[in-house]
């Protein structure tokens, strides 16, 4: 999901998506946005979808 995408779906402005992903990043000590998925699944925040 683009940074665009993310902030159309919470309602809120690009660059504070832009604003919060660096924050994760530089916090968790991550690269990418596919480490940062990652550690949500491997620190149990996240789980699979199921579907739609």
């Amino acid at each position: 999901m683009s940074n665009a995408e993310t902030a159309a779906s919470l309602q809120i402005i690009r660059s504070t998506v832009k604003f919060h992903l660096g924050s994760l990043l530089t916090k968790l000590g991550a690269r990418s946005r596919a480490e940062l998925v990652i550690f949500a699944y491997e620190s149990g925040r996240t789980r699979r979808s199921t579907g739609p």
